[in-house]
């Protein structure tokens, strides 16, 4: 054991140490001004080694945004003069409408779209009835599971009777309405469930509260915490004095209103802005409607003629070939699935939020920079993070579940709506997306240990691998298994050229 005057003089020597290096450093500057030769070295590392602590890159920042655009532009020139100008309109009208050589001209994907409001109504019965107590609430839950399965089941079963006649746009876009439409409807019943337990708690809190009041025997410790209680609700019905309660939420006008809002999680009072600015409106408008068109353009002009290209290497299992159809294919698929994710999530929403004042406008955050798969897949989806995070993840781990088998279950959700999204509108069931959504817990883990052994970058690089090559992975393959039910004869090799003006026009 060291003396407290030992500890001070340890402490003394050590900064007489450091002084005394600072001393001599600052000597041997000095002296080397001093000498005849004129010394222009120093002790530095070079700008690109770690050590040297140097951040500005932003001239080779520049020069890559260069090198991007000479090569885009050179792919581009390259397309023109391979395929032409492919680019048609008039196509995309068949693409959007299925209108093209079928006279018995039907739009089942309207009617579905039109119909999507009856399970939100019936939603909206239950609630009313089991709030006046006209059905219990187990027998309510019972009708609401049952409602929402039917929801998301009905694209399938109609498209089973009724295939020939949906678009391949039609059926995609019903697909993803009443797949929101069952998230929604789920959130709805759910957040309605709470507020209904909560209604009850509080009332059954209320009347013990009277019962003991009057009790002869009651000592003061437990006026005095009643009090306190009673002052407390008293607070919180100030604060909440204005806000819409349970059940007065239970109708149409509010349940329209979080259909149309740009969110999947269910509130009584969301937050509201006051105003609608034109401006940022007519912005949003002008990037839908000009990002739409570039959307089209891609995809007809770049998109089908690679996924043509595609599918002979793909039947033939050329190894190479396919490596570089994949490398040819995930530029374009990574233009497309970027414009997408900004016309979704920034351009749509956003509209929606601004006409209905819908304030919480967090749709998606700064995914980009994700250092892990995990990350990633927590802040690029905004709506459905919250979604799992509040009606699946933590119910369950309020349950008693583990977080990791939480954390499965949600990736298993996930990956069945994947497929749902992909296998319907197709019309053949595959595995493919859901493979793809399930290999992201391994990766993740595969991004994580990178990220701790290698460093962030790395991490950030596994990200965006998995973002430009997976995707394009997965489109080569549902559509060279979609070219082979639907267009190949029976033994033929699928060197077919005119197999995506093909796909177009059978859209």
């Amino acid at each position: 054991m060291t003396t407290e005057a030992e500890e001070k003089a340890l402490r003394y020597r050590r900064a007489q140490s450091v002084t005394r290096a600072e001393e001599i450093t600052e000597k041997e500057k000095r002296a080397r001004k001093l000498q005849f030769d004129k010394p222009c070295h120093i002790p530095r590392d070079s700008l690109f080694s770690w050590s040297s602590e140097f951040a500005n890159f932003t001239g080779l920042v520049n020069w890559g945004f260069l090198m991007l655009t000479i090569g885009g532009l050179r792919l581009c020139l390259e397309n023109f003069l391979k395929y032409g100008i492919r680019v048609n309109p008039f196509e995309w009208i068949i693409m959007l409408t299925g209108y093209g050589g079928n006279q018995n001209y039907q739009y089942p994907s309207v009617i579905l779209l039109m119909f999507s409001i009856v399970p939100a109504v019936v939603s909206l019965l239950i609630e009313k009835a089991i709030s006046v107590d006209i059905i219990s609430e187990k027998l309510g839950i019972a009708m609401h599971i049952f409602n929402i399965v039917f929801t998301v089941s009905l694209p399938a079963i109609v498209l089973q009777f009724k295939g020939d006649d949906f678009s391949f746009v039609g059926i995609t876009t019903v697909c993803i309405i009443y797949l929101v439409l069952f998230l929604k409807l789920w959130s709805y019943a759910q957040t309605n469930h709470w507020c209904r337990n909560g209604v009850k708690r509080k009332y059954a809190k209320n009347k013990l509260r009277r019962q003991s009041l009057s009790a002869p025997n009651w000592n003061e410790l437990m006026n005095a915490e009643q009090e306190q209680n009673l002052e407390d609700e008293k607070v919180h019905e100030a604060l909440t004095a204005g806000l819409v309660k349970y059940p007065d939420n239970l109708n149409l006008r509010d349940l329209f209103y979080f259909l149309l809002a740009p969110t999947l999680c269910y509130e009584l009072n969301f937050p509201r802005t006051t105003r609608i600015r034109k401006r940022f409106l007519i912005k949003r408008i002008v990037e839908l409607v000009f990002g739409v068109n570039l959307v089209l353009a891609l995809f007809q002009q770049w998109m089908i003629p690679s996924m043509t290209n595609a599918v002979a290497p793909f039947s033939q299992m050329d190894i190479m070939r396919i490596t570089e159809r994949l490398l040819k294919l995930a530029v374009p698929n990574h233009l497309i699935w970027l414009c997408f994710f900004y016309l979704s999530f920034h351009s749509f929403m956003n509209l929606m939020g601004e006409l209905l004042h819908f304030a919480d406008r967090n749709f998606y955050n700064d995914w980009w920079n994700a250092n892990n798969i995990a990350v990633f897949w927590r802040t690029w989806n905004m709506p459905v993070h919250t979604w799992a995070v509040r009606h699946l993840y933590i119910p369950m781990t309020e349950m008693g579940y583990s977080k990791h088998a939480a954390s499965i279950v949600v990736f298993g959700i996930s990956a069945l709506f994947h497929e749902y999204l992909v296998s319907i509108p197709l019309q053949m069931f595959r595995i493919w997306a859901f493979l793809g959504m399930m290999a992201q817990p391994p990766l993740s883990v595969i991004s994580r240990l990178a990220e701790r052994r290698l460093g962030a970058r790395w991490g950030n690089l596994i990200v965006w691998s998995s973002l430009i090559l997976g995707q394009p992975l997965a489109v080569m393959m549902y559509y060279h298994d979609y070219a082979l039910a639907h267009f190949a004869p029976a033994g033929a090799p699928l060197v077919n050229a005119t197999l995506g003006a093909q796909l177009v026009r059978d859209a």
